[in-house]
């Protein structure tokens, strides 16, 4: 009598994952099968550090203004960043803006598919050129997130949490776990990300629900604390990150450029203040006119 074959540890991991993530995953816009990789591409920078529901209506609005590379790039740095409006970290407006013109400029208005010619975009990193080329492109490239450490900290390596983060060895971790096929392996890419976002959460995991339990690492270990080296959050009130959210909402809201007065009652310490709007021409976020007064990027038409 044969035996019977042990399933492969990866194999397994990736039939119970994919098998949850089609049950359960969220219907979102940059999904759809006709999504498309400039959509995939907006969706991959808006959601750095936002929320989903903060960028689904930013998402909405700006494919509807913009829904090509090359519709982007006529446009100014500065109409972008006006956009771009609350999702914060506005210097992503900037950098999509740059893509879009270099997509438009070096390969006729189509966003590569190609991993090397995505990395050249400016603006566009490791992670995301990983996940447009996999999500829109159906490649198989390992993607890591905050939310893909974490599930493979807990159900591979039974830590509670992923610790300070390390590209080559967060890379390795799941090129593991990958199936070979390409087009299975992207759609691996998005669920472990989905497990991570919905049911393997950092406060409040719901271990009940989820389809790696029975192997999961940290379960089978009591789920025992973190207790190794963490990343301190950052704090917001009072930073000058805070300071400079509010300078670019009086340039945002102004329908022309405006004056150092106006930004004065942005914020009361003219020391902090002088220091964010410093920052933000460095960033090139805002432009100082010769008259004194400032605007968003290239706003020329509004002079």
């Amino acid at each position: 009598m044969s035996a019977v074959p042990v399933p492969d540890p990866a194999a397994e991991f990736a039939r119970r994952l994919l098998a949850w993530y089609e049950a359960n995953a969220r219907e979102l816009p940059w999904r759809a099968p006709d999504a498309g990789a400039w959509a995939v591409l907006v969706s991959e920078i808006m959601l750095q550090q936002t929320p989903v529901a903060r960028v689904l209506p930013a998402y909405a609005a700006w494919l509807e203004r913009w829904p090509t590379p090359a519709a982007l790039a006529a446009a100014s740095p500065g109409d972008a960043v006006r956009m771009w409006g609350k999702l914060g970290y506005p210097r992503r407006a900037l950098r999509l803006h740059a893509a879009a013109t270099a997509i438009t400029e070096r390969f006729a208005g189509r966003v590569p598919d190609s991993l090397d010619d995505l990395l050249g975009l400016p603006g566009v990193g490791a992670y995301t050129a990983r996940a447009v080329a996999s999500f829109a492109h159906g490649q198989r490239h390992p993607i890591v997130d905050t939310n893909v450490r974490r599930v493979i900290a807990r159900a591979v390596l039974g830590q509670g949490e992923a610790g300070p983060p390390s590209t080559t060895r967060d890379h390795a971790r799941v090129e593991a776990l990958l199936p070979p096929e390409p087009a299975r392996a992207a759609r691996f890419g998005v669920a472990v990300m989905e497990l991570g976002a919905l049911v393997c959460t950092a406060r409040s995991p719901r271990c009940g629900d989820c389809p790696l339990a029975a192997r999961c690492a940290w379960i089978a270990a009591g789920s025992p604390p973190y207790d190794g080296p963490t990343v301190r959050p950052q704090r917001f009130a009072g930073t000058d990150r805070q300071v400079r959210g509010r300078l670019l909402d009086v340039l945002r809201a102004a329908d022309r450029p405006v004056t150092a007065a106006a930004l004065d009652l942005a914020w009361p310490e003219p020391v902090q203040r002088a220091r964010a709007l410093d920052a933000l021409v460095a960033d090139g976020l805002v432009d100082p006119l010769p008259d004194g007064r400032f605007s968003l990027p290239s706003d020329i038409s509004r002079l």
